[in-house]
């Protein structure tokens, strides 16, 4: 996972379930409808909404781990 762009309560609480930048991601699946979607991270399946999603940004390890050390930077 690189970043999570949502409003700061639903980012504050993606992270401390555990979508942190540079964490491993993988879409287990997303429902018929669309809502919820399944992740697997962290040993553990966590379900999140489709708006909820909509703003976690995933990408390679190595881009992850560069956004993470940018932003320890700044």
């Amino acid at each position: 996972m690189v970043d999570v762009a949502c409003p700061r309560g639903v980012a504050r609480r993606l992270m401390e379930m555990g979508l942190l930048p540079g964490t491993r991601v993988r879409v287990v699946r997303v429902a018929p409808l669309g809502d919820p979607i399944e992740l697997r991270l962290r040993g553990y399946s966590l379900s999140i909404r489709r708006r909820e999603a909509a703003g976690v940004r995933l990408g390679d390890v190595r881009e992850a781990a560069a956004v993470a050390a940018a932003e320890a930077i700044s």
